[in-house]
Protein backbone atom coordinates (compact mmCIF):
# COMPACT_ATOMS: atom_id res chain seq x y z
CA UNK A 1 0.00 0.00 0.00
CA UNK A 2 1.25 3.45 -0.77
CA UNK A 3 0.00 6.96 -0.39
CA UNK A 4 2.61 8.54 -2.63
CA UNK A 5 1.94 10.81 -5.54
CA UNK A 6 3.10 9.93 -9.03
CA UNK A 7 1.62 12.96 -10.74
CA UNK A 8 3.96 15.18 -12.68
CA UNK A 9 4.42 18.68 -11.39
CA UNK A 10 3.56 17.96 -7.79
CA UNK A 11 5.81 19.62 -5.19
CA UNK A 12 8.49 17.27 -3.90
CA UNK A 13 11.20 17.39 -1.24
CA UNK A 14 14.69 18.56 -2.12
CA UNK A 15 16.02 15.07 -2.77
CA UNK A 16 13.49 14.50 -5.52
CA UNK A 17 15.64 16.29 -8.09
CA UNK A 18 18.48 13.84 -7.65
CA UNK A 19 15.97 11.01 -7.66
CA UNK A 20 14.55 12.04 -11.00
CA UNK A 21 18.05 12.31 -12.43
CA UNK A 22 18.90 8.84 -11.13
CA UNK A 23 15.66 7.17 -12.14
CA UNK A 24 15.08 8.87 -15.47
CA UNK A 25 18.53 9.91 -16.62
CA UNK A 26 18.68 12.43 -19.44
CA UNK A 27 16.41 10.56 -21.82
CA UNK A 28 13.70 12.70 -23.35
CA UNK A 29 10.35 10.91 -23.02
CA UNK A 30 8.62 10.02 -26.27
CA UNK A 31 4.97 10.77 -26.95
CA UNK A 32 4.11 7.13 -26.28
CA UNK A 33 5.91 7.02 -22.92
CA UNK A 34 4.34 10.33 -21.94
CA UNK A 35 0.91 8.96 -22.85
CA UNK A 36 1.53 5.84 -20.78
CA UNK A 37 2.80 7.89 -17.82
CA UNK A 38 -0.21 10.18 -17.89
CA UNK A 39 -2.61 7.32 -18.59
CA UNK A 40 -2.38 3.93 -16.96
CA UNK A 41 0.44 4.79 -14.55
CA UNK A 42 -1.18 8.02 -13.37
CA UNK A 43 -4.56 6.30 -12.99
CA UNK A 44 -2.97 3.52 -10.94
CA UNK A 45 -1.15 6.09 -8.81
CA UNK A 46 -4.36 8.01 -8.10
CA UNK A 47 -6.30 4.86 -7.20
CA UNK A 48 -3.43 3.60 -5.06
CA UNK A 49 -3.15 6.95 -3.31
CA UNK A 50 -6.80 7.31 -2.39
CA UNK A 51 -7.29 3.62 -1.58
CA UNK A 52 -4.25 3.81 0.66
CA UNK A 53 -5.42 6.91 2.48
CA UNK A 54 -9.00 5.73 2.97
CA UNK A 55 -8.58 1.97 3.44
CA UNK A 56 -5.34 1.94 5.43
CA UNK A 57 -7.13 2.49 8.78
CA UNK A 58 -9.19 -0.67 8.18
CA UNK A 59 -6.04 -2.59 7.27
CA UNK A 60 -4.22 -1.26 10.32
CA UNK A 61 -6.96 -2.48 12.64
CA UNK A 62 -7.07 -5.85 10.88
CA UNK A 63 -3.28 -6.20 11.16
CA UNK A 64 -3.17 -5.34 14.86
CA UNK A 65 -6.12 -7.56 15.83
CA UNK A 66 -4.82 -10.35 13.61
CA UNK A 67 -1.44 -10.13 15.29
CA UNK A 68 -3.12 -10.50 18.68
CA UNK A 69 -5.09 -13.53 17.48
CA UNK A 70 -2.05 -15.25 15.95
CA UNK A 71 -0.70 -16.55 19.23
CA UNK A 72 -3.95 -17.66 20.87
CA UNK A 73 -2.69 -21.28 21.31
CA UNK A 74 0.11 -20.01 23.56
CA UNK A 75 -2.22 -17.58 25.34
CA UNK A 76 -4.77 -20.35 25.90
CA UNK A 77 -2.09 -22.58 27.41
CA UNK A 78 -1.08 -19.78 29.73
CA UNK A 79 -4.53 -18.60 30.79
CA UNK A 80 -6.43 -21.92 30.76
CA UNK A 81 -3.70 -24.35 31.76
CA UNK A 82 -5.89 -25.76 34.54
CA UNK A 83 -8.76 -26.55 32.16
CA UNK A 84 -6.84 -27.65 29.06
CA UNK A 85 -3.93 -29.67 30.48
CA UNK A 86 -3.71 -32.53 32.95
CA UNK A 87 -1.34 -32.33 35.88
CA UNK A 88 0.10 -35.84 35.50
CA UNK A 89 -0.39 -37.79 32.27
CA UNK A 90 0.29 -41.24 33.66
CA UNK A 91 -1.50 -44.58 33.42
CA UNK A 92 -4.32 -45.50 31.10
CA UNK A 93 -7.34 -43.39 30.29
CA UNK A 94 -10.67 -44.14 31.91
CA UNK A 95 -13.65 -45.12 29.81
CA UNK A 96 -15.03 -42.16 27.92
CA UNK A 97 -18.50 -42.88 29.28
CA UNK A 98 -17.15 -42.44 32.84
CA UNK A 99 -15.64 -39.11 31.88
CA UNK A 100 -18.93 -37.97 30.36
CA UNK A 101 -20.75 -39.07 33.51
CA UNK A 102 -18.35 -37.02 35.63
CA UNK A 103 -18.97 -34.00 33.40
CA UNK A 104 -22.74 -34.52 33.67
CA UNK A 105 -22.49 -34.70 37.47
CA UNK A 106 -20.64 -31.39 37.49
CA UNK A 107 -23.07 -29.82 35.02
CA UNK A 108 -26.55 -31.38 35.40
CA UNK A 109 -28.29 -28.98 33.01
CA UNK A 110 -28.13 -28.87 29.24
CA UNK A 111 -28.03 -31.32 26.36
CA UNK A 112 -24.91 -33.32 25.62
CA UNK A 113 -23.92 -32.37 22.06
CA UNK A 114 -20.23 -33.15 21.55
CA UNK A 115 -17.23 -34.77 23.18
CA UNK A 116 -13.55 -34.28 22.34
CA UNK A 117 -11.57 -37.12 23.96
CA UNK A 118 -8.36 -36.10 25.67
CA UNK A 119 -5.00 -37.77 25.09
CA UNK A 120 -1.45 -37.13 26.17
CA UNK A 121 -1.52 -34.08 28.42
CA UNK A 122 -4.86 -32.80 27.06
CA UNK A 123 -8.11 -32.98 28.98
CA UNK A 124 -11.36 -34.39 27.63
CA UNK A 125 -13.85 -31.68 26.64
CA UNK A 126 -17.57 -32.32 27.02
CA UNK A 127 -20.00 -29.80 25.50
CA UNK A 128 -23.51 -29.15 26.84
CA UNK A 129 -25.98 -26.94 24.97
CA UNK A 130 -28.23 -24.45 26.72
CA UNK A 131 -30.92 -22.39 24.98
CA UNK A 132 -29.67 -19.15 26.51
CA UNK A 133 -26.17 -19.68 25.10
CA UNK A 134 -27.23 -19.79 21.45
CA UNK A 135 -24.33 -21.08 19.33
CA UNK A 136 -22.09 -21.30 22.35
CA UNK A 137 -21.85 -24.24 24.73
CA UNK A 138 -20.88 -24.94 28.29
CA UNK A 139 -17.75 -27.08 28.19
CA UNK A 140 -16.68 -29.26 31.09
CA UNK A 141 -13.02 -30.35 31.18
CA UNK A 142 -12.22 -33.79 32.59
CA UNK A 143 -8.88 -35.40 33.41
CA UNK A 144 -8.96 -38.59 31.26
CA UNK A 145 -6.66 -40.44 33.71
CA UNK A 146 -8.46 -39.68 36.97
CA UNK A 147 -11.99 -38.84 35.76
CA UNK A 148 -11.97 -35.64 37.84
CA UNK A 149 -13.42 -32.40 36.51
CA UNK A 150 -10.74 -29.72 36.18
CA UNK A 151 -12.89 -26.78 35.14
CA UNK A 152 -15.79 -25.37 33.15
CA UNK A 153 -15.90 -22.64 30.47
CA UNK A 154 -18.40 -21.17 28.05
CA UNK A 155 -16.96 -21.93 24.61
CA UNK A 156 -17.74 -21.38 20.94
CA UNK A 157 -17.25 -24.55 18.90
CA UNK A 158 -14.47 -25.59 21.27
CA UNK A 159 -12.76 -22.18 21.39
CA UNK A 160 -11.97 -20.76 24.82
CA UNK A 161 -13.47 -17.42 25.92
CA UNK A 162 -10.15 -15.64 25.25
CA UNK A 163 -9.80 -17.10 21.76
CA UNK A 164 -13.46 -16.31 21.01
CA UNK A 165 -13.00 -12.73 22.24
CA UNK A 166 -9.91 -12.18 20.07
CA UNK A 167 -11.60 -13.85 17.11
CA UNK A 168 -14.60 -11.52 17.41
CA UNK A 169 -12.26 -8.55 17.80
CA UNK A 170 -10.51 -9.41 14.55
CA UNK A 171 -13.69 -10.25 12.62
CA UNK A 172 -16.10 -7.55 13.76
CA UNK A 173 -14.58 -5.45 16.58
CA UNK A 174 -17.34 -6.81 18.85
CA UNK A 175 -19.85 -4.76 16.87
CA UNK A 176 -21.80 -7.69 15.44
CA UNK A 177 -22.96 -7.61 11.85
CA UNK A 178 -22.02 -3.95 11.35
CA UNK A 179 -18.49 -4.66 12.51
CA UNK A 180 -18.01 -7.32 9.85
CA UNK A 181 -18.03 -4.59 7.22
CA UNK A 182 -14.65 -3.32 8.41
CA UNK A 183 -12.87 -6.65 7.97
CA UNK A 184 -14.48 -7.28 4.59
CA UNK A 185 -13.45 -3.84 3.35
CA UNK A 186 -9.89 -4.59 4.46
CA UNK A 187 -9.83 -7.98 2.73
CA UNK A 188 -11.55 -6.63 -0.41
CA UNK A 189 -9.00 -3.84 -0.89
CA UNK A 190 -5.80 -5.45 0.36
CA UNK A 191 -5.16 -7.34 -2.88
CA UNK A 192 -5.87 -4.19 -4.92
CA UNK A 193 -3.33 -2.20 -2.95
CA UNK A 194 -0.72 -4.96 -3.11
CA UNK A 195 -1.01 -5.52 -6.86
CA UNK A 196 -1.23 -1.79 -7.56
CA UNK A 197 1.84 -1.12 -5.46
CA UNK A 198 3.80 -3.82 -7.29
CA UNK A 199 2.86 -2.32 -10.66
CA UNK A 200 3.84 1.19 -9.57
CA UNK A 201 7.16 0.05 -8.12
CA UNK A 202 7.95 -1.94 -11.29
CA UNK A 203 7.16 1.08 -13.49
CA UNK A 204 9.20 3.43 -11.31
CA UNK A 205 12.28 1.25 -11.79
CA UNK A 206 11.82 0.95 -15.57
CA UNK A 207 14.98 2.94 -16.42
CA UNK A 208 17.36 1.09 -14.08
CA UNK A 209 15.43 -2.04 -13.21
CA UNK A 210 17.57 -4.59 -11.39
CA UNK A 211 16.85 -7.26 -8.80
CA UNK A 212 18.68 -5.24 -6.19
CA UNK A 213 16.66 -2.07 -6.81
CA UNK A 214 13.42 -4.04 -6.74
CA UNK A 215 14.14 -6.19 -3.70
CA UNK A 216 16.42 -4.11 -1.47
CA UNK A 217 15.80 -0.67 0.06
CA UNK A 218 17.86 2.24 -1.19
CA UNK A 219 20.27 2.70 1.71
CA UNK A 220 22.09 5.50 -0.09
CA UNK A 221 19.00 7.69 -0.22
CA UNK A 222 18.91 10.78 1.95
CA UNK A 223 16.29 11.17 4.60
CA UNK A 224 13.00 11.98 2.96
CA UNK A 225 10.33 10.56 0.71
CA UNK A 226 12.76 8.59 -1.42
CA UNK A 227 14.01 6.54 1.52
CA UNK A 228 10.52 6.07 2.94
CA UNK A 229 9.12 4.99 -0.41
CA UNK A 230 11.97 2.51 -0.89
CA UNK A 231 11.29 0.86 2.47
CA UNK A 232 7.55 0.83 1.88
CA UNK A 233 7.77 -0.65 -1.62
CA UNK A 234 10.45 -3.25 -0.92
CA UNK A 235 8.59 -4.50 2.13
CA UNK A 236 5.50 -4.84 -0.04
CA UNK A 237 7.41 -6.85 -2.63
CA UNK A 238 8.68 -9.32 -0.03
CA UNK A 239 5.29 -9.71 1.64
CA UNK A 240 3.13 -9.64 -1.51
CA UNK A 241 2.35 -13.35 -1.79
CA UNK A 242 1.47 -13.67 1.89
CA UNK A 243 -0.72 -10.56 1.86
CA UNK A 244 -2.55 -11.76 -1.25
CA UNK A 245 -3.17 -15.10 0.47
CA UNK A 246 -4.54 -13.34 3.56
CA UNK A 247 -6.86 -11.27 1.38
CA UNK A 248 -8.18 -14.31 -0.52
CA UNK A 249 -8.67 -16.51 2.56
CA UNK A 250 -10.23 -13.68 4.53
CA UNK A 251 -12.80 -13.12 1.80
CA UNK A 252 -13.92 -16.76 1.85
CA UNK A 253 -15.81 -16.31 5.13
CA UNK A 254 -16.71 -12.63 4.83
CA UNK A 255 -20.37 -11.65 4.75
CA UNK A 256 -21.05 -10.63 1.15
CA UNK A 257 -18.05 -11.91 -0.81
CA UNK A 258 -18.17 -15.06 1.32
CA UNK A 259 -21.77 -15.68 0.27
CA UNK A 260 -20.78 -15.37 -3.39
CA UNK A 261 -17.87 -17.73 -2.78
CA UNK A 262 -20.19 -20.28 -1.17
CA UNK A 263 -22.61 -20.01 -4.08
CA UNK A 264 -19.75 -20.61 -6.49
CA UNK A 265 -18.66 -23.71 -4.56
CA UNK A 266 -22.22 -25.04 -4.61
CA UNK A 267 -22.53 -24.37 -8.35
CA UNK A 268 -19.27 -26.23 -8.94
CA UNK A 269 -20.29 -28.98 -6.49
CA UNK A 270 -17.18 -28.24 -4.49
CA UNK A 271 -18.66 -27.63 -1.06
CA UNK A 272 -17.35 -29.55 1.94
CA UNK A 273 -19.00 -33.00 2.00
CA UNK A 274 -20.56 -34.42 5.17
CA UNK A 275 -21.47 -37.92 6.25
CA UNK A 276 -25.09 -39.04 6.16
CA UNK A 277 -26.25 -39.71 9.72
CA UNK A 278 -29.78 -40.90 8.96
CA UNK A 279 -30.63 -44.30 10.44
CA UNK A 280 -34.23 -44.78 9.37
CA UNK A 281 -34.86 -42.17 6.70
CA UNK A 282 -36.70 -39.96 9.18
CA UNK A 283 -35.79 -36.33 9.49
CA UNK A 284 -33.69 -35.37 12.45
CA UNK A 285 -30.92 -33.02 13.47
CA UNK A 286 -27.53 -34.02 12.13
CA UNK A 287 -25.33 -34.62 15.13
CA UNK A 288 -22.26 -33.40 13.36
CA UNK A 289 -23.77 -29.94 12.99
CA UNK A 290 -23.12 -29.27 16.68
CA UNK A 291 -26.36 -27.46 17.46
CA UNK A 292 -25.56 -25.66 20.70
CA UNK A 293 -28.98 -24.12 20.89
CA UNK A 294 -30.83 -27.43 21.26
CA UNK A 295 -33.30 -28.38 23.95
CA UNK A 296 -32.04 -28.56 27.50
CA UNK A 297 -33.56 -31.96 28.32
CA UNK A 298 -31.67 -35.01 29.50
CA UNK A 299 -29.95 -37.09 26.83
CA UNK A 300 -31.77 -40.32 27.56
CA UNK A 301 -35.14 -38.62 27.03
CA UNK A 302 -34.43 -38.79 23.30
CA UNK A 303 -33.43 -42.45 23.33
CA UNK A 304 -29.69 -41.64 23.28
CA UNK A 305 -27.52 -43.51 25.75
CA UNK A 306 -24.26 -41.68 26.55
CA UNK A 307 -22.74 -45.01 27.64
CA UNK A 308 -22.57 -46.00 23.97
CA UNK A 309 -19.83 -43.48 23.33
CA UNK A 310 -16.94 -45.89 23.90
CA UNK A 311 -18.25 -48.35 21.32
CA UNK A 312 -18.73 -45.49 18.87
CA UNK A 313 -15.17 -44.25 19.37
CA UNK A 314 -13.75 -47.79 19.06
CA UNK A 315 -15.61 -48.26 15.77
CA UNK A 316 -14.13 -45.01 14.43
CA UNK A 317 -10.64 -45.98 15.53
CA UNK A 318 -10.98 -49.33 13.77
CA UNK A 319 -11.83 -47.38 10.62
CA UNK A 320 -8.52 -45.56 10.90
CA UNK A 321 -9.65 -42.23 12.39
CA UNK A 322 -6.54 -41.49 14.42
CA UNK A 323 -5.51 -38.36 16.26
CA UNK A 324 -7.83 -35.76 17.80
CA UNK A 325 -11.52 -36.21 17.00
CA UNK A 326 -14.86 -34.68 17.86
CA UNK A 327 -17.75 -37.04 18.63
CA UNK A 328 -21.13 -35.62 17.66
CA UNK A 329 -23.91 -36.88 19.93
CA UNK A 330 -27.29 -37.45 18.21
CA UNK A 331 -30.35 -35.77 19.66
CA UNK A 332 -32.75 -38.64 18.86
CA UNK A 333 -32.72 -42.29 17.85
CA UNK A 334 -33.23 -41.55 14.15
CA UNK A 335 -29.68 -40.29 13.64
CA UNK A 336 -26.30 -41.86 14.09
CA UNK A 337 -23.33 -40.71 16.10
CA UNK A 338 -20.60 -38.97 14.10
CA UNK A 339 -16.86 -38.99 14.65
CA UNK A 340 -14.74 -36.43 12.80
CA UNK A 341 -11.02 -35.83 12.81
CA UNK A 342 -9.98 -32.32 13.85
CA UNK A 343 -6.30 -32.30 12.93
CA UNK A 344 -5.48 -28.86 11.53
CA UNK A 345 -1.72 -29.38 11.21
CA UNK A 346 -0.24 -30.45 7.90
CA UNK A 347 -1.10 -33.07 6.75
CA UNK A 348 -4.65 -32.11 7.62
CA UNK A 349 -6.86 -34.88 9.03
CA UNK A 350 -10.56 -34.38 8.35
CA UNK A 351 -11.98 -37.87 7.80
CA UNK A 352 -15.49 -38.47 9.18
CA UNK A 353 -17.69 -41.50 9.88
CA UNK A 354 -21.26 -42.06 11.02
CA UNK A 355 -21.73 -44.91 13.50
CA UNK A 356 -24.87 -46.82 14.45
CA UNK A 357 -24.49 -47.13 18.23
CA UNK A 358 -26.81 -50.13 18.39
CA UNK A 359 -24.38 -52.24 16.35
CA UNK A 360 -21.17 -50.19 16.50
CA UNK A 361 -21.06 -50.32 12.72
CA UNK A 362 -19.98 -47.52 10.44
CA UNK A 363 -22.86 -46.65 8.11
CA UNK A 364 -21.19 -43.85 6.15
CA UNK A 365 -17.73 -42.41 5.66
CA UNK A 366 -16.20 -39.32 4.02
CA UNK A 367 -12.43 -39.03 3.70
CA UNK A 368 -10.55 -35.78 3.33
CA UNK A 369 -8.73 -37.32 0.37
CA UNK A 370 -12.07 -37.51 -1.45
CA UNK A 371 -13.02 -33.87 -0.89
CA UNK A 372 -13.28 -31.71 -4.04
CA UNK A 373 -10.10 -29.78 -4.79
CA UNK A 374 -11.68 -26.40 -4.03
CA UNK A 375 -13.00 -27.68 -0.70
CA UNK A 376 -9.49 -28.85 0.21
CA UNK A 377 -7.98 -25.51 -0.82
CA UNK A 378 -10.57 -23.71 1.29
CA UNK A 379 -9.77 -25.87 4.31
CA UNK A 380 -6.03 -25.36 3.91
CA UNK A 381 -6.54 -21.63 3.40
CA UNK A 382 -8.66 -21.27 6.51
CA UNK A 383 -6.11 -23.17 8.58
CA UNK A 384 -3.23 -21.09 7.21
CA UNK A 385 -5.13 -17.85 7.87
CA UNK A 386 -5.74 -18.94 11.47
CA UNK A 387 -2.12 -20.00 11.99
CA UNK A 388 -2.74 -23.72 12.51
CA UNK A 389 -1.67 -25.31 9.22
CA UNK A 390 2.07 -25.41 9.93
CA UNK A 391 2.07 -24.86 13.67
CA UNK A 392 4.53 -22.36 15.14
CA UNK A 393 6.09 -21.64 11.73
CA UNK A 394 2.64 -20.60 10.47
CA UNK A 395 2.14 -18.35 13.49
CA UNK A 396 5.51 -16.66 13.02
CA UNK A 397 4.76 -16.13 9.33
CA UNK A 398 1.44 -14.47 10.14
CA UNK A 399 3.12 -12.27 12.74
CA UNK A 400 5.72 -11.16 10.17
CA UNK A 401 2.95 -10.32 7.68
CA UNK A 402 0.99 -8.34 10.28
CA UNK A 403 4.02 -6.40 11.53
CA UNK A 404 5.21 -5.77 7.97
CA UNK A 405 1.78 -4.48 6.96
CA UNK A 406 1.74 -2.14 9.96
CA UNK A 407 5.11 -0.69 8.94
CA UNK A 408 3.97 -0.31 5.34
CA UNK A 409 0.92 1.66 6.45
CA UNK A 410 3.00 3.92 8.69
CA UNK A 411 5.50 4.53 5.89
CA UNK A 412 2.65 5.21 3.48
CA UNK A 413 1.22 7.95 5.66
CA UNK A 414 4.70 9.30 6.28
CA UNK A 415 5.18 9.70 2.51
CA UNK A 416 1.93 11.60 2.35
CA UNK A 417 3.24 14.01 4.96
CA UNK A 418 6.74 14.25 3.44
CA UNK A 419 5.34 15.25 0.05
CA UNK A 420 3.54 18.28 1.46
CA UNK A 421 4.52 21.67 -0.02
CA UNK A 422 6.87 23.51 2.36
CA UNK A 423 7.46 26.77 0.50
CA UNK A 424 6.22 29.81 2.35
CA UNK A 425 3.76 30.67 -0.43
CA UNK A 426 2.54 27.08 -0.96
CA UNK A 427 2.40 25.50 2.48
CA UNK A 428 0.04 22.60 3.03
CA UNK A 429 -0.56 20.13 5.83
CA UNK A 430 -0.30 17.08 3.56
CA UNK A 431 0.84 16.13 0.09
CA UNK A 432 -1.46 16.70 -2.87
CA UNK A 433 -3.03 13.67 -4.58
CA UNK A 434 -2.13 12.72 -8.16
CA UNK A 435 -3.97 14.81 -10.73
CA UNK A 436 -7.37 13.63 -11.92
CA UNK A 437 -8.27 12.94 -15.53
CA UNK A 438 -5.61 10.26 -16.12
CA UNK A 439 -8.21 7.98 -17.72
CA UNK A 440 -8.24 10.25 -20.78
CA UNK A 441 -4.77 8.97 -21.67
CA UNK A 442 -5.87 5.33 -21.84
CA UNK A 443 -6.96 3.80 -25.17
CA UNK A 444 -10.73 3.47 -25.46
CA UNK A 445 -10.78 -0.31 -25.85
CA UNK A 446 -8.54 -0.75 -22.80
CA UNK A 447 -10.72 1.58 -20.77
CA UNK A 448 -13.90 -0.24 -21.82
CA UNK A 449 -12.44 -3.63 -20.93
CA UNK A 450 -11.26 -2.25 -17.60
CA UNK A 451 -14.72 -0.91 -16.76
CA UNK A 452 -16.29 -4.31 -17.47
CA UNK A 453 -13.66 -6.09 -15.36
CA UNK A 454 -14.04 -3.69 -12.45
CA UNK A 455 -17.82 -4.00 -12.60
CA UNK A 456 -17.54 -7.79 -12.41
CA UNK A 457 -15.11 -7.62 -9.51
CA UNK A 458 -17.34 -5.09 -7.78
CA UNK A 459 -20.30 -7.47 -8.02
CA UNK A 460 -18.27 -10.36 -6.61
CA UNK A 461 -16.72 -8.16 -3.91
CA UNK A 462 -19.42 -5.63 -2.98
CA UNK A 463 -17.28 -3.89 -0.35
CA UNK A 464 -14.73 -3.21 -3.04
CA UNK A 465 -17.26 -2.08 -5.62
CA UNK A 466 -19.43 0.14 -3.40
CA UNK A 467 -16.54 2.19 -1.88
CA UNK A 468 -14.98 2.51 -5.34
CA UNK A 469 -18.27 3.81 -6.80
CA UNK A 470 -18.62 6.23 -3.88
CA UNK A 471 -15.09 7.50 -4.43
CA UNK A 472 -15.67 8.00 -8.16
CA UNK A 473 -18.94 9.84 -7.52
CA UNK A 474 -17.32 12.10 -4.92
CA UNK A 475 -14.33 12.71 -7.19
CA UNK A 476 -16.59 13.72 -10.08
CA UNK A 477 -18.52 16.13 -7.87
CA UNK A 478 -15.36 17.70 -6.44
CA UNK A 479 -13.88 18.03 -9.92
CA UNK A 480 -17.02 19.71 -11.23
CA UNK A 481 -17.08 22.18 -8.32
CA UNK A 482 -13.43 23.07 -8.81
CA UNK A 483 -13.86 23.60 -12.55
CA UNK A 484 -16.82 25.84 -11.86
CA UNK A 485 -14.81 27.90 -9.40
CA UNK A 486 -11.97 28.17 -11.90
CA UNK A 487 -14.37 29.27 -14.62
CA UNK A 488 -15.89 31.91 -12.34
CA UNK A 489 -12.46 33.44 -11.75
CA UNK A 490 -11.11 35.09 -8.58
CA UNK A 491 -13.83 37.77 -8.56
CA UNK A 492 -16.63 35.20 -8.53
CA UNK A 493 -17.74 36.19 -12.04
CA UNK A 494 -17.60 34.07 -15.17
CA UNK A 495 -14.56 34.70 -17.38
CA UNK A 496 -16.96 35.26 -20.26
CA UNK A 497 -18.89 37.97 -18.42
CA UNK A 498 -18.34 41.64 -19.38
Amino acid sequence: MSVKSEAAGLPEPDDSVAERQTDRGTEVPTARSARQASGFGALMARLHFYAGVLVAPFLLVAAVTGLLYTFTPQLDSLVYDKELAVAHATGSSRLLAEQVAAARAAHPKGTLVAVRPGSGDSTTQVDFALPELGEKAHTVYVDPYTGKVSGQLTTWYGSTPLKTWLDDLHRNLHLGTVGRYYSEIAASWLWVLVLGGLVLWWRRQRRTRTARRLLLPDLAAKKGVRRTRSRHAVTGVWLAIGLLALSATGLTWSRFAGDHFTQALDALRSHTPAVSASLSGKSGDAPGSHHHGGPADSDTAHGVDPKAIDGVLDAARREGLSGPVTIGVPQDDTTAWTVSQTRNLWPVGRDSVAVDASTDEVIDRVDFADWPVLAKLTRWGVNAHMGTLFGLVNQIGLAVLAIGLIFMIVWGYRMWWQRRPTRSDRRALLGAPPARGAWRGIPSWTLAAGVVAVAGIGWALPLFGIPLAAFLAADIVVGAVRRRRTAMGPTGMSDSAG
